[in-house]
């Protein structure tokens, strides 16, 4: 017989930006505020990203859409990546993700894609400390999740690379 293994995520759940404490209303509203610098000729899914560092610093990225697609990249790798680069062993402390479309309204909360839970949770793991995401559509409800780890249990890690 199988054993089986249950999980659960906790997620807080606000109905408007102004029910946020300022920091968070900061952060989404800068988040919200990328969305502008997008290039989304293909999808028009255009996605904003702020990223809160430990330092106070709000570093901001979009999504880059390229004809060839896989040469594209997401807005959450674009501020992450250079959030490290520009600020190597600063905490991420916070990373908001908002979207709009040209197409339709888009009125839930963005997640992260897999490739990017992905990078997100190396940054988890390399700075041995989880990093609150706090994601919107362009109207609707607001979900806060106080790790990644609610988005990709059973990550993969560096620990998986040791013997």
């Amino acid at each position: 017989m199988a054993k089986q293994i249950t999980g659960h995520y906790t997620f807080d759940v606000f109905d408007s930006i102004n029910n946020l404490n300022s920091e968070d209303q900061n952060l989404l509203t800068a988040a919200i505020k990328a969305i502008n610098n997008a290039y989304a000729p293909y999808s028009n899914f255009y996605v904003g990203v702020a990223v809160l560092l430990e330092n106070g610093k709000i570093i901001t990225g979009n999504n880059q859409e390229n004809a060839a697609y896989p040469s594209g990249l997401c807005a959450e790798r674009v501020a992450i990546f250079y959030a490290s680069s520009q600020y190597p062993g600063i905490k991420i402390k916070s990373i908001a993700v908002s979207a709009n479309s040209k197409k339709y309204n888009i009125n839930y909360p963005i997640a992260p894609c897999g490739s990017c839970r992905q990078a997100i949770s190396e940054y988890e793991v390399k700075m041995d400390s989880p990093i609150r995401l706090i994601m919107f559509g362009e109207s609707g409800e607001i979900y806060i999740s106080p790790s990644i780890s609610n988005l990709l249990p059973l990550m993969f890690s560096s620990k998986n690379l040791s013997e």
